[in-house]
């Protein structure tokens, strides 16, 4: 990666900071090639059980990059048929791992549509939502999508028709936010979850998410079948020996992520 996206692993915590705050985290090539990456390397990583995600500066990410957006939505070769539907972290790659985003100021079009995959969402008291696409003529495509699956149908009309934006206060009332903290917080707020999370067994919330994932989408006979085929592959783990162990023994496990 290049330095328009940072990442970070300390213990079991990723962070992956958009570092483009000249430009308020707008997306360019440069930036979508680097946050790939570094989701990539999120994913891929064992040693690497929870992610944050935040801007640099005033800005989460303000979207595509309009002065500079060649590249934005990735390159790929091939004509439309043959380049990849799912292209990025917005676009719907199967990461199970949790994901929380830490909205640190401007959080439009692409950013949002980012945060339409975390798992948790902590908000600054200075952060804004939106999807300006609508004033511009370009219809946001995921972000439509993705919207309506995290909150009410009218709010997020609102939002993807109107393209005005909304304060911290506001995204919690409608569900977008989970949390609204003191700017100088945020990061505090993030990790201090990041560090709840970690001390639960990690294969079996990857489990949980991604049961909670297909469910949605599946009759309740083939999704209880599913998960209980997802739960003895689970009960099969290392995670979860040391689980029962520590149990019996009335201690507290020691995760190994396998």
């Amino acid at each position: 990666m290049s330095d328009t996206v940072l990442y970070g692993l300390d213990g079991h915590i990723a962070t992956i900071t958009y570092n483009r705050p000249h430009a308020l985290n707008a997306v360019n090539g440069a930036l979508r090639a680097d946050l790939n990456d570094a989701f990539a390397r999120f994913r891929d990583d064992e040693a690497a059980w929870v992610a944050i995600v935040t801007g640099a500066g005033r800005a989460f990410c303000v979207g595509a990059d309009l002065k500079d957006s060649e590249g934005s939505v990735g390159v790929f070769p091939g004509t439309f048929w043959e380049k990849p539907t799912l292209n990025s972290f917005e676009s719907g790659w199967e990461i199970f791992k949790p994901v929380i985003a830490a909205v640190n100021g401007y959080c439009l079009g692409y950013g949002l549509t980012l945060v339409t995959w975390c798992d948790f969402v902590i908000a600054s008291d200075r952060a804004e939502f939106g999807y300006p696409e609508a004033t511009i003529g370009s219809p946001a495509i995921v972000g439509a999508i993705r919207l309506p699956q995290r909150i009410n149908w009218q709010y997020a009309m609102e939002l993807l028709m109107t393209g005005e934006r909304i304060g911290a206060e506001r995204a919690k009332e409608i569900g977008l936010a989970g949390w609204v903290v003191p700017h100088d917080d945020l990061m505090l707020e993030a990790r201090d979850l990041a560090d709840r999370l970690v001390r639960a067994a990690p294969l079996a919330q990857r489990v949980m998410k991604e049961v909670a994932t297909r469910s949605q989408h599946l009759p309740m006979l083939e999704a209880i079948r599913f998960g209980e085929t997802m739960r003895k592959v689970a009960t099969a783990t290392e995670d979860a020996v040391e689980g029962g162990r520590a149990a019996r023994e009335g201690r507290r496990p020691e995760w190994r992520g396998r």
